[in-house]
This record gives structure tokens, C-alpha cells and sequence, in this order.
């Protein structure tokens, strides 16, 4: 059985585990006694940080992503009221609407015990979880159903979708409550729950997606006048499990091995030669987006030799995506059809190589790898691993102000040194070392416009960022309209590619202004073969729809389209 949305803002007493998440633990009251004191309050609070109800958007949704000759609901357009993450998320995020209503309307109850400044704080905890979730069905869903009591079943069949602007305004509201309310941000001990910092950064989030520049200015402003955050000092080993509670993570969750609460599907990302899959891969145009060392595309900057395509690339290119002939979980990493054997570089013997094609067919299928946040803890503890889950982090709150401000027109020093900060970073550099790395400069809007685009590629892969990137600048239904191309089979790439030397790339893609790569001509040519046909329907998958159930049962319109 699976509840609608007016049965879960009709009472807590109705959301039992009806599925097989655990998301209503002993810990959860719902009697009209709970939340009489701070322990109970602190426990429903908790509840609220359950992973279920923090999903976040997948990357394969994307066209950074390739999964062998696969495709996804969002990239092959059948996305409808009956997909699964469409009825997941909506479901599972009005359950934390309606808990999160549950303390604010009852945590009144502990005035007793608690002071009005306790009892506000706790509010404003729960009004941040409100936002948040919000957040996500408005940006995602567009036309949606807001409420912030318990209702009766009465109540709740009258109820219509809310315009968006409304629901817009309201979010803003819970989150400058909780902003003026919640500690400014908590130490590196500590889970990096609800604070002030998470409220201005998540309203940023929310009012960039809406285009309401002026406030995701503001919120990021704010965000970063509190001066409690900074970039974690290596990019590579942010996204590790070694790596706890960043000095850089705004709002994020634990995760733990010992208490099964873990990041899994791991094998898919690991090479087959380390006992994975290699079966998810990076796509070659987001390989191609990564910038030259010069701060040039790959197409005009003299530094770039297709022969050797990782070399002399921005290093986040490298943190990303494995370097061939590099060491990488054990084995030097090598997808040549000729390398039919590389070195465990654990005792330095070799091997038969099954990252290649030519020896194994289902090794990853455009000689690419993920390396972002992938180690070798993840071949222990029956392929699980407890990196942190990261929400958001002070790197997307320096690009979104400057991606405000530019869209603003608003060109000054700090929108150059919001993206500097963040480039330097990757350069392992100061911002003020402009020698070291290739700063950026004053510009045009639409020459930053498309500068703060490619930076939010190059830092965010791998992280879920993407998806809403090309949402908001409306070019998902150009991105997500090409061709998915991979390497010939291992006869036709050792005859038209290794043998003439055309080895990585045969041609050097032209990018244009969008940071997006032609394949065609080489592709006309016969010298890489086709993956996948994606495709996005732009009349209506900007929005998903509403779960069918939704529209069926209980009235609501369904967004055009579906």
C-alpha cells in the first residue's frame, strides 16, 4: 500500500513503514503528549536527517554520464507519473513535510521546560527540513501542494496546488527564521546540521533556480559575510570517507559503515581489474569540458595533444576521471586495446588486463573512468563506504553569487573573486598567486555567464550538481539531444585508431559557446561508433510530472505534457 499526499498531512499516526524504508523508527511519536520536552523534540528532529528524505539528483541523469549502451527515464524521455524516483521523491518528501509540520505546531508543548529561545531554535530547525523539502518538490515538480499544519482528511481533499510564487515566498520566510534563529554554523566535530549558514546557503539554491537573482545574491552574501567557512585545501580527497565533516561542508550527513547507513552500488565505479564493473563511467563530453591549463577550451589552446589528452588540463580534470597509465585502486590503469596486460601495484606483478575491451567486452565502454571520491576502501566492507553526504558546500555558494551577479549584470571584483577562489583551490594555489593558475579576468556578462557555466562543470561532477545546471539555463534539451559516443569495438579501434596514431581522440572536438563538444565529425568518419540515442522532450520534462496516483485520487492537475 502506498498513502497519497493528504493522507500524510493528515496525521503522523498513518505513516507506518508501508514500504521497505524504515522511516517512522520508535523514536517518532505521534501522541499528543510528544515533543514535551527537549529529548522528544530532539529525537523527531533527528528523524528528520534520515537519508530518504535528503535524495539528491543523479548525474546519470546528465550528460556527463554513461552507462554502457543504456538510458534513463530523464535521458530517454519516457519520464512519466508512474517512474519510480517520481513517485519516490514526492512521496517520501511530504512525509518529511508533514513531520516537520508535526514539531513546529507541538513543540509549544515543552514551554514548560524549555525557554522561548530553546523552543524557537528547535522551530527553527524543523521550519530549515520544511524549506528544504519545499525546495525540491517546487523546483522539480512546479506545481505543488503546500501546507504547514496537520490537516483533516476534509481539509486535505479541499486543498489545491499552491502558485509558485507563494509557495516561493513561504520557503524564504522558514528559511530567514531559521537563518535569524539557528547557530551560525557548527564545528568540525560536529554534524553539519541545521545552522544559519545551511538556511542562507539553501535559499541561494532554491531562489537561483527560480531566476530570482536579487535574493540568491543576497543569501550567498550572507552566507559568506558569516566567515565561517572555507574551501576544504584538496580538492582530491574532499569526496574520501577519510575525509569528515569539512571545513568546507555547509549542510551535509554522515554516513557509517558500523550503523548501515552507507553509500553502495559501488562496484559499478570501480575498475574491473580492482574486482568492479566499470560499468558507470564519466561521457567524453564532460572529459572534453574540462579546461586547458592556459584556461583555454580544448579546441583553441595550443597545450591540448588529443594524443595525450589528460595532460595539461585544469587538475580537476584528473581528480575526476582516471589518467591512463596511472596507478588507481591497485592497478595502472590502461584502456589501450594493445595493453592486454598492466601492473598490481601492490607487488609490482602483472596481470591480465581487464580494463580494456580487447580482453574483457563490458570494460567501460569509452576507455573512461571515475576517480572523484573513489578509493580503495571501497573493495572492503562488502563493496559499502561512509563518505560524508554532502547537501551543499561553500564552493557552490561562491559560484551561485557569482552566477548571480552576473546574470545581475552586476560585473565587479567579487564575482571575479568568487570564481578565483574556487579555481585556485584547484590548483592548490592562493587566489592571489594569478601566475599559478589561469585567473579570470573582467569580462562581458556573456563572456562570464559562460566562464561561471564551465567552472560549475569542472568543480561539481560526480555530485549530483549537474541536472538542475542544465534545468535552469535551459540547456538540457540541447545537451541531452546528442549522441552518447564511445570507443569502436577493439578490430575496427586497433585498425582506424591505434594504427594510423590517432589514439585517444582521432580529431580534436570543437566546443562552442556552451561548453559542449561535437563529435559528429569523427563520428561521420567511422572513427568512434555511437552509445546511445538521448533524448529530452522540451515541451515538457523542464518540470516532471505529478505521480499518476496524485492526479487520480486526489484532484491534482497534472503538469503539461504528461
Amino acid at each position: 500500500m502506498k498513502l497519497n499526499i493528504f493522507t500524510f498531512l493528515f496525521s503522523l499516526l498513518f505513516l507506518t513503514a508501508c514500504d521497505s524504508l524504515d522511516l517512522n523508527p520508535l523514536s517518532d511519536g505521534s501522541s499528543e503528549t510528544w515533543n514535551s520536552n527537549a529529548e522528544e523534540i530532539e529525537m523527531s528532529l533527528n528523524g528528520l536527517y534520515k537519508d530518504a528524505f535528503w535524495m539528491q539528483d543523479l548525474d546519470d541523469w546528465t550528460d556527463d554520464w554513461t552507462y554502457r549502451d543504456a538510458t534513463t527515464p530523464v535521458t530517454g524521455a519516457t519520464i512519466n507519473g508512474e517512474t519510480d524516483f517520481v513517485k519516490t521523491w514526492w512521496t517520501n518528501t511530504y512525509k518529511a513535510i508533514a513531520r516537520a509540520n508535526t514539531v513546529i505546531q507541538s513543540v509549544d508543548r515543552a514551554a514548560a521546560v524549555l525557554s522561548p529561545a530553546q523552543i524557537e531554535r528547535y522551530a527553527a530547525e524543523a521550519r530549515f527540513i520544511r524549506a528544504c523539502q519545499y525546495s525540491r518538490l517546487l523546483s522539480h515538480y512546479g506545481n505543488i501542494v503546500y501546507t504547514e499544519t496537520t490537516l483533516s482528511i476534509e481539509e486535505a481533499l479541499a486543498l489545491k496546488q499552491t502558485p509558485k510564487e507563494e509557495v516561493l515566498q513561504k520557503i524564504y520566510a522558514d528559511f530567514d527564521f531559521a537563518a535569524s534563529k539557528l547557530k551560525t554554523t557548527y564545528g568540525n566535530s560536529e554534524l553539519k546540521r541545521a545552522s544559519a549558514g545551511a538556511a542562507y546557503a539553501m535559499k541561494a539554491r532554491i531562489a537561483l533556480q527560480m531566476s530570482d537573482w536579487k535574493t540568491a545574491r543576497d543569501a550567498a552574501k550572507a552566507c559568506m559575510d558569516l566567515k565561517a567557512y572555507t574551501l576544504h585545501s584538496d580538492f582530491g580527497n574532499l569526496f574520501l570517507s577519510k575525509t569528515k565533516n569539512s571545513v568546507e561542508t555547509i549542510f551535509g550527513l554522515p554516513r557509517s559503515v558500523a550503523l548501515k547507513v552507507t553509500l553502495n552500488g559501488l562496484q559499478d565505479y570501480v575498475p574491473r581489474n580492482a574486482g568492479g564493473y566499470a560499468a558507470k563511467d564519466p561521457s567524453w563530453d564532460l572529459f572534453c569540458a574540462f579546461l586547458c591549463k592556459d584556461g583555454l577550451p580544448i579546441d583553441e589552446s595550443p597545450l591540448f595533444n588529443p594524443r595525450e589528452p589528460f595532460k595539461n588540463r585544469d587538475p580537476r580534470c584528473t581528480a575526476t576521471i582516471v589518467e591512463f597509465q596511472t596507478p588507481h585502486i591497485g592497478f595502472i590503469f590502461q584502456p589501450h586495446p594493445d595493453s592486454v596486460q598492466v601492473l598490481r601495484t601492490s607487488n609490482n606483478t602483472r596481470v591480465n588486463n581487464n580494463d580494456t575491451r580487447s580482453i574483457a567486452q563490458f570494460a567501460s565502454f569509452n576507455g573512461l573512468i571515475w576517480k572523484k571520491g573513489i578509493d580503495a576502501d571501497w573493495t572492503l566492507n562488502s563493496w559499502t563506504a561512509e563518505p560524508d553526504k554532502i547537501i551543499i558546500r561553500y564552493a557552490d555558494v561562491l559560484l551561485m553569487y557569482a552566477e548571480a551577479k552576473i546574470e545581475l549584470n552586476e560585473i565587479d571584483q567579487s564575482v571575479l573573486d568568487a570564481i578565483n577562489t574556487v579555481r585556485a583551490r584547484a590548483y592548490g594555489v592562493a587566489v592571489t598567486a594569478t601566475s599559478a593558475y589561469p585567473a579570470v579576468n573582467m569580462g562581458n556578462q556573456a563572456a562570464l555567464r559562460k566562464t561561471v557555466r564551465i567552472e560549475r562543470r569542472m568543480e561539481f561532477a560526480l555530485e549530483g550538481i549537474r541536472y538542475m545546471d542544465i534545468i535552469r539555463w535551459k540547456l538540457a534539451e540541447k545537451v541531452l539531444n546528442k549522441l552518447n559516443y564511445g570507443l569502436l569495438d577493439p578490430a575496427d579501434l586497433r585498425t582506424k585508431v591505434v594504427k594510423p596514431d590517432l589514439w585517444f581522440f582521432p580529431q580534436v572536438p570543437q566546443i562552442d559557446d556552451d561548453g559542449v563538444a561535437d563529435f559528429s565529425p569523427m563520428y561521420n568518419a567511422g572513427l568512434i561508433k555511437q552509445l546511445t540515442i538521448r533524448k529530452f522532450d522540451a515541451t515538457r520534462q523542464y518540470l516532471w510530472p505529478i505521480p499518476s496516483k496524485e492526479v487520480l485520487t486526489s484532484g491534482l492537475v497534472q503538469n503539461p505534457g504528461y
